[in-house]
């Protein structure tokens, strides 16, 4: 690992721990063992550090939803593992997700960049979703109005789950993720064929309460 990798780890670790407004490139220097010369050499504000973190969890993501797409076949423990995945990556870079609007408002280049990405996901989970129903996991006959109000729905709670987390449940990372995927998972519910539903009562909520 060369050091500006070193930087943009130790920065995430800090981040998430601490929030980004009380870390500064110092702070980051300091806790690398390194002059803060060293580090302004490679990011010269904290703010780039901040747009290559963002960068990597759209680049996570862009993975993650492309090998959903190319997927020849769907499943329901498709879609929890995609769920899952989704929350684990977020989770790795919760600090953007709990300064959130802070971050929009202050680093303009992030908050176009999300638009654009908030645009591209619709047209990216109506993709996957139709191939959902072509696989008789959903129902064919779902309203238009419904399946776009589901997408806003998973747009609302993945932003803010962490924030959530954070202030309510306060879970570490495992049972976060685990809790917060089910949350996500059961928006599904009312769209699963009935076969699909009976599955899903099977597989992941009869087991948890046990």
């Amino acid at each position: 690992m060369n050091t500006k990798e070193k930087i943009l780890s130790k920065a995430l670790e800090l981040f998430n721990e601490k929030g980004y407004n009380t870390v500064t490139t110092r702070h980051i220097a300091a806790e690398l063992g390194i002059s803060a010369g060293n580090l302004h050499y490679h990011f010269k504000h904290s703010e780039d550090i901040i747009k290559i973190l963002f960068s990597q969890l759209v680049i996570n993501m862009d993975e993650l939803l492309n090998r959903m797409k190319k997927m020849e076949i769907k499943t329901l423990k498709d879609l929890y593992s995609f769920t899952f995945s989704t929350c684990e990556i977020f989770y790795s870079y919760r600090f953007i997700f709990v300064n959130f609007v802070d971050i929009l408002k202050e680093i303009s280049e992030i908050k176009l960049q999300y638009e654009e990405i908030h645009v591209n996901r619709k047209e990216e989970f109506q993709l996957i979703f139709s191939g959902f129903q072509k696989h008789n996991i959903f129902k064919k006959d779902i309203p238009d109005f419904l399946m776009h109000s589901l997408i806003e729905q998973i747009f609302i709670i993945a932003d803010n789950w962490l924030t959530h987390n954070r202030l309510i449940l306060k879970l570490e990372k495992e049972a976060a993720v685990w809790h917060y995927t089910l949350l996500q998972m059961n928006l599904f519910y009312p769209l699963l064929t009935e076969k699909q539903q009976q599955l899903y009562e099977k597989q992941y909520i009869q087991p948890q309460n046990v």
